[in-house]
């Protein structure tokens, strides 16, 4: 089942990765702790458009299988270089951070990480201003039309989230 809220749930763990890195610390552990948020980002991203495209996900962190199944199962999710070449990295942020004590992640790769997610998600229309799309004159109504009655989106990124659910719909 499609859903907004995994969507806007990706897009709150890059926040909250966003905002610790502003607090200036320079433990190891608190670079971890980012590193994991920007993990979760991703697997949240990717896990949402599989739903969107009817695909059954499993319970899995893994985020080179859940770009595989993003590529073989129609998953409208635009995967840039970057996630592919750092799908592996970013399986490890979820799982070391978290349980190996001794695993620390550097600062560049968490800034650089910030910098990737946050363009992945643009790409893909996760963000608080509204998307291109839904300027033309029109647009916003014709995605309307698949809400239930009287239901009526509260933000931009509520809007992009829609259409990532529903675009399929209005090119036919």
């Amino acid at each position: 089942m499609c859903d907004i809220r995994l969507f806007r749930r990706a897009y709150l763990e890059y926040r909250a990765a966003e905002n610790l890195l502003r607090i200036p610390e320079n433990d190891e552990a608190y670079m971890n702790t980012i590193a994991y948020h920007l993990q979760q980002a991703v697997e949240k991203m990717l896990k949402a458009f599989l739903e969107c495209a009817g695909v059954t996900v499993p319970n899995t962190h893994d985020i080179d299988k859940l770009v595989r199944m993003s590529k073989n199962n129609g998953s409208r999710a635009k995967l840039t270089p970057w996630l592919e070449d750092k799908a592996d990295m970013l399986t490890r942020w979820e799982v070391d951070t978290r349980y190996d004590i001794d695993y620390c992640v550097e600062k560049d790769k968490v800034r650089a990480g910030l910098s990737e997610v946050k363009r992945l998600l643009d790409q893909n229309g996760l963000k608080e201003e509204l998307r291109e799309e839904l300027r033309e004159p029109g647009k916003k109504e014709l995605l309307a039309a698949f809400f239930p009655n009287n239901y009526c989106p509260k933000s931009d990124f509520e809007w992009n989230c829609l259409y990532q659910i529903y675009r399929r719909q209005l090119k036919t």
